[in-house]
């Protein structure tokens, strides 16, 4: 089963982005969830740990949901990642039978474990170069033209 919680994550923190480069640049879960194609209560959990993290802020009242904390220069994907998917690893290796019989059934759960913890921080140094308001540069640049409102 695939993870998609740091793809809606990002998905989240451009649309936050791209409204604080305008007023109001809060955004309530409704708006949120129509962007990803979801719930405002899944919206909600998936905001928690980036409100932990210190990456959004949540204003309450009339007009309230939530904003970026920091500005989007700030913000690195990695940071990004480790919040959405926490200690959870990329991979997980397939489960070792009961009994090492042979060369790879031995040695098959360290060899995952340590290509699997390579891949990662490859995978953080390239999220740790790019910042939010980089991503939404780049996705600018992509230039296809939006089909929807862009009501906040």
């Amino acid at each position: 089963m695939l993870d998609i919680r740091f793809s809606s994550a990002l998905k989240a923190m451009l649309f936050l982005a791209v409204a604080a480069e305008d007023e109001p640049a809060v955004l309530s879960s409704t708006y949120l969830a129509a962007g990803l194609g979801t719930n405002p209560s899944l919206i909600r959990k998936l905001l928690v740990p980036l409100l932990h993290a210190g990456l959004v802020e949540s204003v309450k009242g009339r007009g309230g949901g939530t904003k970026l904390a920091r500005p989007a220069e700030e913000i690195t994907l990695a940071e990004i990642y480790r919040c959405s998917i926490g200690d959870k690893p990329v991979w997980a290796c397939r489960p070792d039978g009961e009994v090492a019989s042979c060369e790879v059934t031995a040695n098959a759960a360290e060899y995952f474990t340590r290509l699997m913890t390579e891949t990662e921080q490859a995978m953080l140094e390239v999220l740790e170069r790019r910042t939010l308001a980089d991503s939404v540069t780049e996705l600018r640049q992509l230039g296809r033209e939006p089909v929807c409102s862009t009501e906040h």
